[in-house]
């Protein structure tokens, strides 16, 4: 009863110290001496993780063809031979194509670039469409290229981070955001492949 309390005691304080809506996920555990662990990233193995708080993405709805982007995506797609169908569907899950969209944890643009990594990509306009999807289809490469062309694997890290798959020895880590995400990508891949058919 008084964990209980203690519990909902911090979650009053997460919330509190948080503007609404821009908290990450937060997960908890119960150690072997029944203390309660809360974190934003999972990272122990062999822990029985509980998600309880869901990060909501910040996506305002605009008007407008999706289509576009279709230059930008195929030049992008030619420069660092990634495939078309690939990064639209990456651009798909991460912003739904609004090139303003920013997530609580501060990953702007349609490729929702982290600041830092828009930084190490030279990309000084998260929000400018083709320097977003130039730097975006880049590391998404680069992910491609470190995980000898695992797709799953370079998804898993684009979304959670390549640190975050190496500390599960190259696994797809627990997390369902980046489960769901991977395979919302996925998803997404076979049907813009299947309309690039038609």
């Amino acid at each position: 009863m008084i964990k209980d309390r203690l519990l909902s005691f911090i979650f009053i304080l997460i919330f509190l110290g948080c503007p609404s809506g821009s908290f990450a996920d937060i997960y908890k555990y119960v150690d072997e001496e029944g203390v309660i662990h809360l974190t934003n990233v999972p990272t122990e193995i062999n822990r029985n993780y509980v998600l309880l708080i869901k990060e909501k993405r910040v996506i305002i709805k605009i008007k407008g063809d999706i289509a576009q982007y279709d230059a930008m995506i195929r030049k992008a797609s030619d420069k660092y031979n990634v495939d078309y169908a690939l990064i639209k569907a990456v651009i798909k899950a991460e912003s739904n194509f609004n090139h303003r969209a920013v997530s609580p944890v501060g990953a702007q643009g349609l490729m929702q670039l982290m600041p830092q990594t828009a930084a190490s990509l030279n990309v000084e306009d998260s929000f400018h469409p083709e320097n977003n999807i130039d730097g975006g289809v880049r590391y998404l490469r680069y992910l491609i290229a470190l995980f000898n062309g695992n797709l799953s694997l370079a998804l898993a890290a684009y979304n959670a981070g390549e640190g975050a798959v190496a500390r599960y020895h190259n696994r797809i880590p627990p997390y369902k955001e980046t489960q769901n995400y991977v395979q919302r990508v996925l998803q997404y891949l076979e049907q813009y492949r299947s309309l690039g058919k038609s």
